[in-house]
């Protein structure tokens, strides 16, 4: 079974949109793949995804309200095929940490850019944006894996 770790800041906001968006993507298309997603910060180690993203994935079907933030650790390099930073940040931690197969979610559909942080966004309208933005990468993602990824 193939197996992807998308990592953000916290893991509190992007990277649980993405896991739950890329395992529903995964079931539609009958793939099966292990998904999960941990942050590169401690700050909330245990605690539910922030109201606007278990917001915003509840207006696109997806239930994220149980998941619970980790932070990513050495261990995932042998348990993941593939591992995701959201941005060039995030890419760049995870490079230093020593993890191989790490690429960058905007390669999928953005061009390279990075998915931005909306926890620091004012209101919900950059949720919207963000979740967008992660829904067409992970398309590309799936694409990718069911081609030639790791």
């Amino acid at each position: 079974m193939r197996s992807i770790l998308f990592v953000c800041l916290g893991n509190i906001c992007r990277s649980p949109l993405a896991e739950a968006i890329l395992r529903e993507k995964a079931a539609e298309k009958g793939m099966d793949l292990r998904v999960d997603s941990a942050g590169t910060g401690s700050w909330h180690i245990g605690e539910p995804p922030c109201d606007h993203s278990v917001r915003i994935a509840k207006q696109h079907g997806l239930d994220i309200g149980a998941y619970r933030a980790r932070q990513v650790c050495l261990d995932d390099a042998a348990v993941f095929d593939v591992i995701v930073g959201l941005d060039a940040k995030n890419v760049a931690d995870l490079e230093r940490m020593g993890m191989a197969n790490v690429y960058k979610l905007g390669d999928f559909g953005f061009g390279g850019a990075d998915v931005p942080d909306p926890y620091f966004f004012p209101g919900f309208e950059g949720f919207e944006k963000v979740f967008s933005m992660i829904e067409r990468c992970c398309s590309g993602l799936l694409t990718q894996l069911e081609t030639d990824l790791a």
